[in-house]
């Protein structure tokens, strides 16, 4: 291993085409697309959340998709403990690593270290959680407002599993989750790493469009039957992946609370908006130079390329 590792990191909202991205690049640059998507981690959601197919994996090499139960969680922190080792993998077998995804706080937590953050006592979770469920996200983004409105200002009311961070960590400490994000790193940023990173942020209209299509094409795929399977587990409702995009509205059409026209609708929605939530943050909090302002296609290769030799690799490979 050189004294500096590079590090490439592809990122972008659901339905920009980071994934396809990030193959063609492995394949030109003999890489290892690592994940960085908080849903694509675990196993029990190959369809719903996009991960590569297994022809996708066999193509190239992929690390961290599919690698964790549904009934567990997977925090910034414990992504960060698996991505190193991942990324230390790839660099010794003397690929590129590649991580790619759009979850942002993983990525920042791994260019930029973590800060500590407040154990959250199981009484105060449970709560959260049932008000969540029983009176809805709004209601908790009210009491943001009140107790913490720098972090209400920031987030959406529909944003549900932020707000209910925020008001857990307000709950338990008396003090908003920004003060605590802001606090002195605790677990550096690994030495010796260079990272750059290409973003690609569509316009929205576009990407809307391809969260709409997705959506369709998830439900040909399978996506009912694999909510089905999901469900017959009984796992804890409250757990990140049954609250994964389309995971509560299929659920509800399978129990017969609402048609499937109308669980499409609302998951098309969701996905939507975090779609914009998504790209609003990396617009915000990812600092490059190299941001590409549409959605993947091949004819963007050339150009993406010749990025990478200039700014990622210290040899053309």
């Amino acid at each position: 291993m050189s004294e500096e590792a590079s590090i490439l990191i592809i990122a972008g909202p659901t339905a920009s085409g980071k994934s396809a991205m990030a193959m063609a690049v492995a394949e030109e640059f003999d890489g290892c697309v690592i994940n960085a998507d908080s849903m694509q981690i675990y196993a029990d959601l190959r369809v719903l959340s996009a991960r590569p197919s297994e022809a996708d994996e066999a193509r190239v090499p992929h690390r961290l998709y599919g690698v964790l139960d549904g009934s567990e969680v997977c925090s910034a922190a414990r992504w960060r403990e698996l991505a190193v080792q991942a990324i230390r993998e790839t660099l010794a077998e003397g690929r590129l690593p590649i991580i790619c995804g759009g979850t942002g706080l993983y990525i920042k937590a791994l260019t930029d270290g973590l800060n500590e953050m407040p154990a959250i006592p199981d009484d105060v979770r449970a709560r959260v959680r049932a008000d969540l469920e029983e009176k809805g996200s709004p209601f908790l983004h009210e009491e943001l407002k009140v107790g913490d409105p720098e972090t209400a200002e920031r987030l959406e009311p529909g944003d549900s599993q932020r707000v209910a961070r925020a008001v857990e960590v307000l709950r338990a400490t008396g003090k908003s989750i920004t003060w605590w994000q802001t606090q002195a790193p605790v677990i550096e940023p690994p030495e010796g790493w260079k990272f750059t990173t290409i973003a690609l942020i569509p316009p929205r209209e576009e990407l809307y469009d391809r969260c709409n299509k997705r959506f369709s094409k998830m439900l040909e795929e399978g996506a009912i039957e694999e909510v089905q399977a999901l469900a017959a587990r009984g796992l804890d409702r409250s757990l990140p992946v049954m609250r994964a995009l389309g995971v509560p509205e299929l659920m509800a059409y399978l129990a017969g609370e609402i048609d499937l026209e109308e669980a499409e609708r609302q998951a098309s929605q969701g996905t939507r908006r975090y779609a914009k939530r998504q790209n609003t943050w990396l617009s915000n909090q990812i600092i490059t130079k190299n941001a590409i302002h549409s959605k993947y296609s091949e004819s963007l290769l050339p150009s993406i390329f010749a990025i990478i030799r200039q700014t990622v690799l210290t040899t053309p490979r």
